[in-house]
């Protein structure tokens, strides 16, 4: 397992300052990933190609609660976690205990934060702090079909249907 990637945000802020004195250009996005699928692994892959290291931060199992209500997260945040720091796009990944990322972002300061596809930028509420510290927002394509919800909504269908 890619445990070296799993990190908090205290151990972080260092990292990054160094990386960005190596001129690294930082990219950051955000997310509940409860259950992973195609539409976040390609999200995943595109926010990387538009720098030079990708940090995800991950809601909380709490944080998922306050957005999504009692019945999420599915996975609790160390299997969330631990899934995404298998994967070769993520340079590291952390849990954030907030209900929004504006916290952790203007700590980060990244030269780019990347959303899914289903946000318009006039919705995003990091937005201000990303600009404010030099970065810039993009709204990431989505690939279509595919949704945490959806996956579970179907699942709940098959289920009732047997």
């Amino acid at each position: 397992m890619s445990n070296n990637k799993i990190t908090t945000l205290k151990k972080l802020i260092p990292i990054v300052q160094k990386l960005k004195k190596q001129n690294k250009k930082i990219v950051t996005t955000n997310g509940i990933f409860d259950i992973l699928h195609l539409g976040h692994v390609k999200y995943l892959e595109e926010s990387k190609k538009l720098g030079d290291v990708l940090i995800v931060g991950v809601n909380t199992d709490f944080s998922v609660k306050q957005n999504k209500g009692d019945k999420r997260p599915i996975n609790d945040e160390k299997a969330r976690i631990a899934v995404l720091a298998g994967l070769k796009s993520i340079d590291y990944v952390f849990l954030f205990n907030e209900k929004n990322p504006i916290k952790w972002i203007s700590q980060i300061k990244p030269h780019v934060h990347v959303k899914a596809g289903d946000y318009k930028l006039s919705q995003i509420i990091e937005k201000g702090v990303v600009e404010k510290n030099g970065g810039k927002v993009v709204i990431a394509k989505m690939e279509k079909g595919y949704s945490t919800t959806k996956l579970i909504n179907r699942i709940l269908r098959l289920h009732k249907n047997q």
